[in-house]
């Protein structure tokens, strides 16, 4: 389902009722929307399937609905436990786990009709009747810090912020920014609330905006509390017989944005090392998806002539290690044998050397 996690089915969705699955969090990342990279960063599944668990926890206390179901316990598993009878809370696990139990939904083809037509979005809602994941990204930011990609399509006027030009740090946002974009699509694009609204199908673009809001409370108030600024994220929804409910993953180093005394922790880190170090590629990446748009081809990772590096051992431990400590801090639990947040996020901080 994802470049960096897999989808485990166990009993199908159908037309009429949702269905049962598991995601099994894997060490691979992504960025630039590459898909898999060439590598893997030890613990990072573990790490992510820990925050991603205690973030649905706490949304169910908050009241917001979700497709979560638990954890796999992985210690029962290993004892001969079949995975679906070893689904536990987070806090009765007895290891790290990897794997999310979750309740599935109907996700259908989105045909692509050539660059002209574009993607059959009517299909899809006629495959996917009343049972399906929207298939948008809902974004909400709190702040717009380096490398964020509202820095580029929005001025600093459109927010009534007091300046002309975005500044080369973070800037807070006076409120929350709530925004859309395709999630299927090759090439992800932002897009008006009136053609969000089409796409989303029988979803409501009001109600995806207000569990955006629901879950960026949840997730910047923990954030908080654990010495965090939580400085964006996104969520994803399923919509079951008029009801809409949190999907895939939140609150995690990948799907959300997060510092620690300034220092970005999360896959930002990777993002920003690959363009210092390999910026060929990075710009081959750039050209690709440019390209693409005068191309009657969908993916423009098949015009890309660059491929990733991988990472250096140093950075892959470095990067570990923020992972792991960042989790141990975020929920309140040592889950994993790392150094305090503080020493990680010093570490990381001297990758920008």
């Amino acid at each position: 389902m994802t470049s960096v996690k897999e989808f485990r089915v166990v009993e199908p969705a159908t037309a009429d009722g949702l269905g049962r699955g598991r995601f099994a969090f894997t060490d691979a990342y992504s960025v630039f929307d590459w898909g898999r990279m060439p590598d893997a960063i030890p613990r990072k599944g573990a790490s992510l399937c820990a925050m991603g668990a205690f973030n649905f926890e706490r949304l169910a206390d908050a009241g917001v609905p979700t497709h979560y179901r638990g954890v796999v316990d992985p210690v029962a598993v290993e004892s001969g436990t079949d995975p679906e009878d070893a689904v536990v809370p987070l806090a009765e696990a007895d290891a790290p786990p990897t794997e999310m139990a979750i309740a599935l939904t109907q996700v259908p083809d989105l045909p692509y009709a050539g660059p002209d037509a574009g993607y059959d979005y009517d299909a899809f809602h006629a495959a996917g009747g009343e049972n399906y994941l929207v298939p948008l990204e809902v974004v909400f930011r709190n702040t717009v810090p380096v490398g964020s990609s509202l820095r580029s399509r929005r001025d600093p006027a459109d927010f009534d912020l007091p300046f002309e030009e975005w500044p080369d740090g973070s800037v807070d946002l006076p409120e929350p920014v709530v925004e859309f974009s395709t999630k299927y699509e090759e090439q992800d694009r932002y897009l008006s609330r009136e053609e969000a609204d089409r796409i989303a199908g029988r979803a409501d673009v009001d109600r995806l905006a207000d569990l955006a809001r629901d879950v960026n409370r949840v997730v910047t108030d923990r954030a908080e509390a654990a010495g965090f600024v939580h400085e964006d994220g996104k969520i994803e929804c399923l919509y079951v017989d008029g009801e809409l409910r949190v999907a895939d993953v939140v609150g995690t180093f990948d799907e959300n944005r997060f510092s620690y005394d300034g220092q970005q922790v999360s896959k930002e880190v990777v993002r920003q090392w690959y363009k210092r170090v390999d910026p060929e590629w990075v710009t081959a990446v750039g050209e690709a998806k440019a390209a693409v748009a005068d191309r009657d081809l969908a993916d423009w990772r098949e015009l890309c002539e660059e491929r990733p590096i991988d990472l250096p051992d140093d950075v892959l431990e470095t990067v570990s290690a923020m992972y792991a400590a960042g989790a141990n801090a975020y929920t309140g639990t040592d889950w994993f044998d790392a150094p305090p947040v503080d020493e990680a996020v010093s570490a990381v901080r001297s990758l920008d050397g």
